[in-house]
């Protein structure tokens, strides 16, 4: 079909009332200018904070020039949903206990690229069946997609200094995806930022890896260094970890905007396996078995059970000396991992000093 003999302004009512009906927040549509973005990344890059993420550069400038990436391309499709589990346990509470794990709100349920995934394809099959055939390619944290300044400039909200994108009434607790697409539909306008002269997200980072407003070292950050790192932990990173084992919520919990955040009501996002708030040497029995067969569709078994067992090591080595805590490290001190091995060795040695100072 032509694009020329289509409302395409109706389109865009109909897709946006689409994309609600499919569970998403908001759905918005951009152009592919990302000018701005691209020097944004490129100096990024060039201060090595997105450490070993090679993917974020792998592409050159492919991830901010859409047209490069898939060509015909003009506009994107960027659609928001929203993931926190109305059931899941306070998130500070958990925090707050060192024997529990704290996991990142975002990965107690289903793994979000194949929901997300799903409910952007039968987007794009709700649109072909109105329009007929059209060129599109759908996104999902899963290819070099500048996500957040995409979703900013379709108008899904305003890039925090966490580097998080926010909304007035949707906070941050929401996962992005896209369209890529031919279609060239009418734009919605970006809207201004709010965070004002707040820096909460700044404050409140342990590791304090947010190290400007809107710059984040990623090499300091705990969601890098419990999911991407896959290495040794920085010795003088872990004891500023605490409990958390995947993830890090700490900038979004600390966040004005997100006392309007939504719960999602996809039972996908459902709390799975007791992970909200379950102990850390429970969590640290389970074998390379029970791991694969409890997490699966789960976004933490893209980890693998090695950094599994190395993050629940450094968490334990922060938690409270207890009978529990010293016998589940012990029981991975010969692990055949040389990795494993050396973070619960660090973690009976924080014990070891706990208990001289006491003496």
């Amino acid at each position: 079909m032509d694009h020329g003999e289509l409302d395409l302004t109706k389109l865009v009512r109909a897709i946006k009332a689409w994309g609600q009906e499919l569970g998403f927040g908001a759905v918005g549509i951009t152009d592919c200018a990302l000018d701005n973005t691209e020097a944004e990344l490129l100096a990024w890059l060039d201060k090595d904070y997105h450490g070993e993420m090679d993917y974020m550069a792998k592409h050159g400038v492919k991830r901010t020039r859409p047209a490069e990436l898939i060509p015909g391309t003009v506009r994107v499709i960027s659609a928001r949903m929203n993931y926190l589990p109305p059931q899941a346990a306070e998130s500070w509470a958990v925090m707050n206990d060192g024997d529990l794990a704290f996991i990142s709100r975002y990965a107690l349920g289903r793994d979000y690229h194949k929901v997300l995934r799903t409910r952007l394809q039968q987007l794009t099959t709700r649109i072909e069946a109105a329009v007929g055939t059209f060129s599109y390619r759908v996104f999902t944290d899963s290819a070099p997609v500048m996500e957040v300044a995409l979703a900013a400039n379709a108008g899904l909200g305003w890039r925090g200094k966490h580097t998080l994108l926010l909304d007035r009434d949707a906070g941050s607790w929401f996962f992005l995806g896209e369209i890529y697409t031919d279609l060239p539909l009418p734009v919605d306008n970006p809207v201004s930022a709010h965070c004002g002269s707040c820096q909460a997200c700044i404050d409140i980072c342990p590791t304090q890896a947010i190290v400007a407003p809107y710059e984040l070292d990623a090499r300091r950050c705990i969601s890098y260094l419990t999911i991407e790192h896959s290495g040794t932990i920085p010795v003088e990173l872990r004891p500023l970890m605490g409990n958390r084992i995947y993830g890090c919520d700490d900038c979004q919990l600390a966040c004005p905007w997100n006392r309007f955040a939504q719960t999602s009501e996809l039972a996908d996002f459902a709390v799975r396996n007791g992970l909200d708030s379950a102990a850390l040497a429970a969590l640290f029995a389970w074998s390379e078995d029970d791991f694969d067969a409890r997490l699966q569709g789960s976004a933490i078994r893209r980890i693998g059970h090695e950094r599994w067992l190395r993050n629940i090591a450094v968490a334990l080595g922060n938690a409270p000396t207890s009978d529990a805590a010293m016998h589940a490290l012990h029981s991975r001190a010969d692990h055949p991992s040389a990795l494993v091995r050396e973070h619960v060795q660090w973690a009976l040695s924080q014990h070891r000093n706990v208990q001289i100072h006491a003496d």
